[in-house]
């Protein structure tokens, strides 16, 4: 299990619930990405054995991608831009060039971001309970899933090169903590 090394800002949740429906817009959006990103992970040829993983990741995160737009449509919101997140840009900028190093880097940022998905909709799960109890329940169906994401893409990063994995996996844990802890006006997940 990855170890975060900074908590979630205490101002994060009380954000996400006053701001509900650009939080699901938002979510749509990154579920979106996450299928689009499984399938890009099928180029890097250490990973061509596990095709058919990544391929259902990538349906399973389209299929949540449904749902939430689903949510939306039900609640009359509108599908709108998606919003860039300073979180995940400042992750993803980090990535080295060079085919085993970048994999590793992909992986493991994709693991840090899924990681931090489980971690905030079990929050919001449980805050939503008492406020709307539909995105509750919505919010803790997805725990599971995203924690196996999260396990499943540090895993074949471990399985490519366990040691540069350790050892990218400390430079990204120290990353993260700096960057979740940079404030951010905006109403996002990530």
């Amino acid at each position: 299990m990855l170890l975060f090394r900074a908590k979630i800002p205490q101002d994060w949740l009380p954000k996400i619930l006053g701001n509900l429906p650009e939080v699901l817009i938002d979510h749509a959006h990154l579920e979106r990405k996450a299928a689009t990103t499984s399938i890009s992970l099928e180029k890097y040829r250490e990973l061509f054995p596990r095709v058919d993983e990544l391929n259902a990741i990538a349906i399973e995160e389209l299929q949540h991608f449904q749902l939430v737009l689903a949510l939306l449509k039900k609640r009359g919101i509108a599908f709108t831009q998606a919003r860039s997140s300073p979180w995940i840009s400042g992750l993803m900028k980090t990535i080295r060039s060079g085919s085993r190093q970048q994999v590793i880097d992909h992986l493991l940022c994709c693991s840090l971001i899924e990681g931090r998905s489980c971690e905030k909709f079990q929050l919001l799960g449980e805050a939503l309970k008492p406020i709307d109890a539909e995105l509750a329940e919505f919010y803790r169906s997805l725990v599971e899933s995203e924690g196996n994401h999260y396990a499943t893409y540090y895993l074949m990063a471990k399985e490519i090169d366990e040691p540069e994995t350790r050892s990218r996996l400390d430079f990204y844990l120290d990353l993260e903590a700096k960057l979740i802890s940079t404030p951010n006006p905006i109403a996002m997940l990530h």
